[in-house]
Order: C-alpha cells, then sequence, then structure tokens
C-alpha cells in the first residue's frame, strides 16, 4: 500500500519496520482530538483564501461522518498507516476523493501530533480536577460527621497523640487541595496551541494560528515554531502531578488497609470494594486499595520513562517522543480509576468510634500533655521530660496508663501533681487544648472544616468554566 509520504523513496517499508514503528495500536485512543483539530485547521484554511468555502466544508463535513462511524466501531485502523494521523487522512481521501489531500496544507504531524497531545491533556487535567473535587467532598462529608470521634495519632506507627478523625480525615482533602492546584496551574501550559509550527520551522501558507487556537479553546499560541513541536513539558508536568496523586493515594490506601484489619479494627470496608479467598472463607481482603497501592508504582515509572527519553533529545522533533504516549494513555486510566474507586470507598465505609475511642485512651498519647502541665506548674520543659518518661516506665512495668495512675502515684514523681491531672490527660482535653489555627481543637477543626468547604466549591466552579 502506497504511503501519504513515500514519493522519495524507491523500496516498501519492510513489514517488521512498519510494526515497530506505527502508533496506530495506542494513539487511536486520540481521534477525538485528531479530527476536532483537523476540523478546525480546514475551517481556518477556508477563512484564509488557501482552500475554497466550498472545499473547506466539504472536508469538514467528511471529518464529521469519519468520527461518527470511529465511534460507531465502524472502522477497523490500519497499522501500513502508522498512526492516527495519517489513518485519518487516508480515511478522509477515501470518504470525499483526492481533495482530502488538501487538509494538511500547511501544518506537519508534527504540530499535530503536539496539538491532539495538548487538547487530550487538558480535557483530562480537568477531568482529574473534578474527580480530586468529588474525592475531597466526600472526605469533608465523612469529616463533618466525625468531628467528635476521637482516635490516636501515629507517628512512627506509633501512638503519638490524641486527634479528632475528622482532623485525620482533612488531611488528606488538604493534600488532595495541593494536586487539583497543581493541575490547575499547568492548565495555563497545556492551553498553549502548537498547530502553526509545521515540522520545525512553520509554514510559507498564510495561515492564521489564532483562528485556530480561538476555535479550539486555547489560550495562546506557542510563540517559537521549534518549542511547539518539541516541548513535552507539560506531559512531564501532567505525570508529576499524577505521581504526586498517587503517592496520596497510596499512602491513605495504607492507612484504610491498616485500619480495617482486626488488629486496629477502626473501620470496615463495604463488600462492595473488597474480595475474598479463595482458599480460606473467612477473609474479606481490602483488594482495591491495596490495588491503589501497588499501582503507584507503575504512575511514577511512567513520569521516569518520559524525563529519560526526553534528557539527551536535541531540537526540534525526534521519533523517540512517540515514547509519551502509552505511559500517559496508562496513567490516565490508572489515575482516573484509582479516584472513582476510593471515593465511593471512603463513602460507603464504616466507622467504629467506640474502638478508636478506646485506643486513644491506652498507651501514652496523653504524655505530652502531663509534660506541659508540668511545664505550666513551671518545670523546665527537659525537666517536665524527665519526669514524664520515668512515670512512663513505672507505668510500663505495672501494667498502666497515666490515666489509671491515682493522685498518690504522680505524686511519687513531682509534687506539682494537683487533682486535675486526670482531666488534664483525658483524649477530650488533650484534643481540645490545642486551640489554635491547624489545631486539634472542635472550633479550629470546624474552621478548617468550613474551609474545606469553600476551596472544594471552588475547584468544581474552575472545572466547569474552564475549556477542555
Amino acid at each position: 500500500m502506497k504511503k501519504l509520504w513515500g514519493g522519495r523513496f524507491t523500496k516498501k517499508t519492510d513489514r517488521l519496520v512498519e510494526e515497530f514503528t506505527a502508533s496506530i495500536g495506542f494513539d487511536h485512543l486520540l481521534f477525538e482530538e485528531d479530527i476536532r483539530g483537523s476540523m478546525a485547521h480546514a475551517r481556518m484554511l477556508g477563512a484564509c483564501g488557501i482552500l475554497t468555502p466550498e472545499e473547506s466544508e466539504k472536508i469538514i463535513g467528511g471529518l464529521a461522518r469519519i468520527r461518527d462511524r470511529v465511534r460507531a466501531g465502524e472502522i477497523v485502523f490500519s497499522v501500513e498507516h502508522e498512526d492516527i494521523h495519517m489513518n485519518i487522512e487516508k480515511l478522509l481521501i477515501e470518504e470525499i476523493g483526492p481533495l482530502g489531500g488538501k487538509l494538511h496544507t500547511g501544518r506537519s504531524r508534527n504540530d499535530q501530533v503536539a496539538l491532539d497531545m495538548h487538547l487530550y491533556v487538558r480535557a483530562r487535567t480537568v477531568e482529574i480536577v473534578e474527580l480530586l473535587a468529588r474525592l475531597q467532598q466526600v472526605l469533608v462529608d465523612q469529616a463533618e460527621r466525625h468531628v467528635d470521634t476521637l482516635l490516636p495519632g501515629y507517628t512512627h506507627l506509633q501512638r503519638a497523640q490524641p486527634v479528632r478523625l475528622a482532623h485525620h480525615l482533612l488531611a488528606y482533602v488538604s493534600m488532595f487541595q495541593r494536586d487539583a492546584e497543581r493541575l490547575m496551574d499547568s492548565y495555563k501550559r497545556v492551553n498553549t496551541s502548537p498547530l502553526g509550527a509545521g515540522a520545525i520551522a512553520g509554514t510559507t501558507f498564510p495561515i492564521d494560528r489564532r483562528m485556530v487556537a480561538e476555535e479550539l479553546g486555547f489560550d495562546r499560541i506557542y510563540d517559537n515554531s521549534m518549542d511547539a513541536v518539541s516541548d513535552r513539558d507539560f506531559l512531564v508536568e501532567f505525570l508529576a502531578a499524577a505521581s504526586l496523586i498517587m503517592v496520596h493515594l497510596s499512602r491513605l490506601s495504607e492507612e484504610l488497609i491498616l485500619w480495617s484489619s482486626e488488629e486496629f479494627g477502626y473501620i470496615e470496608l463495604d463488600d462492595a470494594f473488597c474480595t475474598g479467598s479463595s482458599m480460606m472463607p473467612q477473609k474479606k481482603n481490602p483488594d482495591v486499595p491495596e490495588l491503589i497501592r501497588g499501582k503507584a508504582g507503575r504512575v511514577f515509572g511512567h513520569l521516569m520513562a518520559l524525563l529519560t527519553t526526553l534528557k539527551a533529545l536535541p531540537l526540534a522533533y525526534n521519533k523517540d517522543m512517540q515514547e509519551d504516549k502509552e505511559g500517559l494513555f496508562d496513567t490516565v486510566n490508572t489515575l482516573t480509576g484509582s479516584l472513582r474507586l476510593m471515593a465511593p470507598m471512603l463513602e460507603s465505609m464504616k466507622v467504629n468510634g467506640e474502638k478508636m475511642r478506646k485506643s486513644a485512651e491506652a498507651g501514652f498519647a496523653n504524655a505530652t500533655d502531663f509534660a506541659d502541665y508540668l511545664v505550666k506548674k513551671g518545670l523546665p520543659f527537659r525537666e517536665a521530660h524527665e519526669v514524664v518518661g520515668r512515670m512512663v516506665l513505672y507505668c510500663l512495668q505495672n501494667g498502666k496508663t497515666l490515666g489509671q495512675c491515682s493522685l498518690e502515684e504522680f505524686r511519687r514523681f513531682t509534687p506539682l501533681v494537683e487533682a486535675d491531672i486526670h482531666r488534664v490527660l483525658s483524649p477530650e482535653h488533650v484534643v481540645e487544648s490545642r486551640n489554635i489555627p491547624g489545631g486539634t481543637a472542635r472550633e479550629a477543626v470546624l474552621e478548617t472544616l468550613a474551609e474545606k468547604k469553600r476551596m472544594v466549591a471552588e475547584t468544581f466552579r474552575w472545572a466547569s468554566t474552564v475549556n477542555r
């Protein structure tokens, strides 16, 4: 089969070369973006007099029919035509005749593929921001239900200090807000049109780059044709942002896995998000959070792969850049799938507040408050730290917690302790005493909760107003 670019060649492309270099096996996912960009290009060619108005409209009509056939599953793409761009062009020539060959006037596959990638990433950016906002909303709703549910906070996976479950969940809302903000910030670099850059140096035809950019909803055009066709920074940014989202999803997954174990027993995941064992009938496995945790690594790998691909490429376009797509598509599938599952899984989980409360009372999560109590009585902190450490050792040797010790036992270690000590060391007092911005007191948590609600609403609003 004759190649659309084959005029300079005297031999057919080796079949193995065709299979090795073809990208249609994965870049067929760009057919909507490719046809959308081609329609805008054809309309601009007609407006600039490069095509007649009739030719422009005939090309646009042909592209619309091809788009409908692809959507209906009637089209089988060909390896011989290498990629989605050449496949669409070949289909157009079959649809409307030789006129279809005029569509490529004033552009190259180099700026065409760059345009498709910008359109694709722009749409996925907005989609993921919406999914993040949906997840944040679920976390905010759970936090609002559990403002007064207490549990131990952990450092080094050891009980540290009591916190409100709402406070714990809102920490993830903050993480996902930073993720959303990173994507919203990167949007302005994604929303830049490369079309018109040609293969490397633009085109001799009097095209209107800004017309195409405006029709496709871009805010600006690249101001350097070489940069336009070789820039993949926006993909690196997207993959980096995706990697951080997966880090946060993985950390949250790890806690769900731990909390749903019999050893913790803090939560129970809904049966719809768990699986069983083929051998052990009693098992209820948290496979969804385990897989999200596991899939984080593949997203990190795609980021490293693209950085490695780009690191030594001279300007401008190089065939290596074809390797930017499979990792991107897989990242989108992995990330959107993870976000779509995490939100309903959190929404449906049951919280065992009583078990959390008992864990908050056990151990020595109130030891710092005992030290602070002594400091407020006038003891230097380092001396107070020593006193509390010796008393913790005493409790460990006698199978007690600080709250189970009598006033007389406290006074064996320091005469500064008074009758209010048990109230001071209660989990409620411990969390309520930290009434500072970002602290665990009820007032502080409710202030943070209100702010997070506002931020989530703003994120949804942004996603509803930008082009995609």
